[in-house]
């Protein structure tokens, strides 16, 4: 085998193997942090808001989105909790008005 071949080879494997550390890494953070919505971490805040974004649509977590917007200081944060509690809000929405299936 070329030994460019190689190190080509040995070079894509050591950047997959880097990626799949930082995704696990990443993760744990997100995992470890996600009860950290107020916490004075911005990394923190943004892994509670990933936490809370997979949760499904409740009235308790668009309020507790609602409190945050209106507490956090940074931009890009208060507008990744926008998005969540915009979706949220129309997911519940729609449950709201969906015809129940009652038979007669």
């Amino acid at each position: 085998m070329k030994r460019s071949v190689r190190i080509a080879g040995v070079t894509v494997l050591a950047a997959a193997a880097a990626g799949l550390f930082a995704m696990w890494y990443l993760q744990r953070q997100m995992r470890i942090h996600r009860r950290d919505l107020f916490s004075p971490r911005p990394f923190r805040r943004l892994a509670a808001l990933g936490h809370i974004g997979r949760e499904p649509a409740s009235v308790d977590a668009i309020r507790l989105l609602r409190d945050f917007i209106s507490w956090e200081p940074r931009g890009h944060l208060k507008a990744r909790a926008q998005a969540i509690m915009d979706r949220m809000t129309a997911e519940v929405g729609a449950l709201a008005i969906e015809p129940t299936h009652e038979t007669a």
